[in-house]
């Protein structure tokens, strides 16, 4: 019975780890560089940075901003405003053609102080967006975002059955122990178990961050038809908000940091956009903690007269999402985590390419004659 439940922990660890393993092994080279996207930013000249000056310097209201925004783009309506995490002095305006979501979009970088142009950064290309949509939806969308997020799964049931399979595999051999003196495919073996079992809990971390992060779009369209259809009542059959009709930003902005006091701003969301509803500017705040700071309390401004309608809780869900996308990618420990991160990546490309190695090493040697039973000795439970 025992030597049974192993050949099925097997059989579910192989094949398991064989589907998703090309897939793992390109989220984890594309995400190499992603942890390091502001250094790298930085290096290829594509961040923007606020000119210096005195810490007490007057900021513009949001009013202004989004004129200089729209006369850059006169033709655009604006998406979205937000400011940087670590900086209040520049503010970034998504502008499109219509509200609705679209790829179509165009960004502005207004200095908060001064009302000056600082650049028009366009994220939709270079080396850095590349290896963002490889990472995130492989150029496919959500279709592809849905995909990555099944091969994270399958990460997920071949690391528990990696488990299942170690101990067995272990009782004859001191932990981490590497036979050196063996045939190579006994070698990369027994290099592919130890890193395996060093990476466990961090690939299991990013494996099941990476698969909740590829159902933030349907997440957000549940929690829209779930909560804030109830909240939208009042306004049904209303048309949405024109630009003409709006009220002044900066004022709704005010209303919503009295409202939930102590919290900053992190993004705007114009009314008819994906993070808003037609009839509201919806401002989502954050806290001042390296946690608080990533879970974000959305409030809701009548577009027309700048008064809080209502600003619901986050459910769980999406408090989860919130959690998990920057520990994903290692943004909550600075400099040090990042490091942590990018040598638990690198760990990771050996243990699957290790695994991969091996499964092909077997193969090959399974096919010649006479050679298929000494292949799987040496080999054991976990080639």
């Amino acid at each position: 019975m025992r030597a049974k439940t192993l050949q099925r922990w097997s059989w579910v660890h192989t094949w398991s780890s064989l589907i998703c393993t090309v897939f793992m092994l390109l989220l984890c080279l594309t995400g190499l560089p992603l942890i390091f996207h502001h250094e790298i930013g930085h290096l290829l000249g594509t961040e923007v940075e606020a000119p210096a000056m005195p810490s007490d310097t007057p900021r513009m209201s949001l009013d202004k901003v989004l004129e200089v925004a729209r006369g850059q783009f006169p033709d655009r309506v604006p998406q979205y405003a937000s400011q940087p995490e670590d900086s209040e002095d520049i503010w970034f305006v998504t502008m499109t053609p219509t509200p609705a979501p679209t790829d179509d979009y165009r960004s502005v970088a207004v200095d908060a102080r001064t009302g000056a142009l600082l650049a028009e950064p366009r994220a939709d290309r270079g080396f850095m967006w590349v290896m963002f949509k490889l990472h995130v939806d492989l150029f496919a969308g959500l279709p592809g975002k849905l995909f990555l997020g099944l091969m994270g799964l399958l990460l997920l049931v071949a690391i528990v059955s990696g488990v299942a399979l170690y101990g067995p595999f272990m009782r004859k051999l001191e932990f981490g122990s590497v036979r050196r003196e063996r045939r190579a495919s006994v070698k990369w073996l027994d290099l592919h178990n130890l890193l395996g079992i060093v990476t466990l809990v961090w690939l299991f971390v990013v494996g099941a961050t990476g698969m909740i992060n590829t159902w933030a779009d349907l997440l957000i369209k549940f929690w829209q038809h779930d909560q804030l259809s109830a909240l939208l009542a009042p306004y049904a059959g209303q048309p949405t908000v024109p630009l003409a009709e709006r009220a002044s930003v900066q004022q709704g902005l005010d209303a919503a940091l009295k409202k939930a006091p102590g919290m900053k701003l992190s993004f705007v969301a114009f009314p008819g956009t994906a993070y808003s509803s037609p009839h509201h500017h919806t401002y989502f705040l954050r806290g001042n903690t390296p946690l608080t700071s990533r879970l974000l309390q959305p409030v809701l401004v009548d577009a027309k007269t700048a008064q809080v309608t209502a600003a619901p809780a986050l459910p769980w869900y999406l408090t989860a999402l919130l959690v998990s996308q920057p520990l994903h990618f290692g943004d909550y420990g600075g400099r040090p985590m990042q490091i942590v991160w990018a040598v638990l990546d690198l760990a990771s490309i050996l243990v699957l390419g290790s695994g991969l190695y091996l499964w092909l090493r077997k193969r090959r040697a399974a096919s010649r004659p006479g050679r298929r039973a000494s292949v799987v000795t040496a080999d054991g439970v976990g080639a």
